[in-house]
């Protein structure tokens, strides 16, 4: 391990790290003590020269090393089987039912650049980072003797893979798989395509979501926006809704949650309609001059995509997300809950939370929190890593 390359960082740059955080930027580094070759496992020491761990190395990259272990250790096979079971431990204490979530979910399980889901019997795997991928056949053998999968998929379409320069590429690496299957959450069925779908198939960081705000949902009249394959809409129909509507703008989506909600059997009580969300609920919420619009909803969900990328659109983004929690609220009786959230690193709760109150302000509503909502838990929150903390929601009941 002494033959290793080692980086040294500059005075004050080692505290970050000792704190949790893995990431390395060329800011950062005072100098290497030997070349090393972009994707290589380098070692890592403070100005003193004192030891902070190993990594992987891209002079490529903005992260310049992305730190794996603190210890001194080989990054092989063995590694990546031991740092997989430790991150299936931690599901299988706080998600013990589910069959379908993520396994490793990057740095939330101190594998920087490698992503890992279950669904079924089938794995999906991201490699976001140069170093790992490199090294898929160790991480695929792990995978194969801890799970023995019917069939391990690649998805590597990421923005982030070009800043390591790396291609896209997706396929089968390991089995027999056509693409489809019918993944289980909280017990409901969805038909899903891990070829083509978004992400990897499905947004398993509302699995847990999708249960808590589907118990708001008992009796009411629900409108489920952004509704994608129909997670939210389908469990509010089962927890007792009397109906839901779900808007999302493609038509694919909303074919693919229509089959599903039959082959739930739950289609009587759920209809699907392709529009612009923005367009709809301005349509929805816009009068004729001494006309009074009539709320109808007991319940509105608000899941959109993500507004921003980066915080230069920030701005914009505050905009449309006040402009949706404007016009959903219009929506919603006296005594009615409105479940919203946001998938964006770069707007945190509390300016979430601020764009939500001044759209109340605007529609004349008087909120009561009464749920907070974050990512399901195998997607973990290591708070020294912010970046690890993205999706976050809130429940609020309009009183007057």
């Amino acid at each position: 391990m002494d033959t290793l390359p080692t980086v040294l960082l500059r005075p004050g740059e080692a505290d970050r790290l000792i704190a949790g955080h893995p990431w390395i930027y060329q800011g950062s580094i005072l100098r290497l003590t030997a070349p090393a070759a972009d994707g290589d496992v380098v070692q890592v020491k403070d100005h003193r020269q004192r030891f902070l761990g190993v990594g992987f190395f891209n002079s490529k990259s903005k992260i310049n090393v992305r730190l794996l272990s603190r210890e001194r250790v080989e990054i092989d096979q063995t590694f990546f089987e031991t740092g997989i079971r430790a991150a299936l431990a931690v599901r299988q204490r706080h998600l013990p039912a589910a069959t379908s979530f993520r396994v490793v979910n990057a740095e939330s399980d101190f594998l920087s650049g490698l992503i890992v889901d279950k669904y079924e019997d089938v794995l999906v795997v991201q490699t976001s980072s140069l170093g790992m991928d490199r090294r898929k056949p160790e991480i695929l053998a792990a995978l194969q003797k801890i799970f023995s999968p019917r069939a391990i998929v690649e998805r590597n379409e990421m923005a982030s893979r070009k800043f390591e320069g790396l291609p896209d590429a997706n396929g089968v690496l390991a089995g027999t798989f056509e693409g489809e299957l019918i993944v289980k959450l909280n017990g409901l069925k969805f038909f899903t395509n891990l070829l083509t779908g978004h992400k990897t198939g499905l947004y398993l960081d509302q699995q847990a979501n999708y249960q808590r705000v589907a118990g708001l949902a008992k009796g009411g009249q629900v409108l489920d926006c952004f509704s994608f394959l129909g997670g939210f809409a389908l469990h509010a129909v089962r927890a007792g809704a009397a109906r839901v509507h779900a808007i999302d703008q493609s038509a694919e989506a909303n074919a693919a949650a229509a089959r599903n909600a039959a082959e739930n059997g739950l289609a009587e009580k759920v209809s699907f309609e392709t529009a612009n969300v923005f367009d709809w609920l301005k349509a929805q919420t816009t009068t004729a001059p001494h006309e009074k619009l009539i709320p109808r909803f007991d319940l509105v969900v608000l899941d959109p995509p993500s507004f921003t990328r980066n915080r230069a659109s920030v701005g914009d983004a505050l905009r449309g997300y006040k402009e949706i929690h404007l016009r959903a609220m219009k929506l919603l009786k006296t005594g009615g809950t409105l479940a919203t959230f946001c998938c964006s690193h770069h707007v945190d709760a509390n300016l979430f939370q601020q764009v939500i109150l001044d759209a109340a302000y605007d529609a004349r509503c008087l909120l009561r929190r009464v749920a907070v909502f974050t990512q399901s838990p195998d997607h973990p929150v290591i708070p020294a890593i912010p970046e690890t903390e993205y999706l976050k929601g809130f429940a609020f009941e309009i009183v007057r």
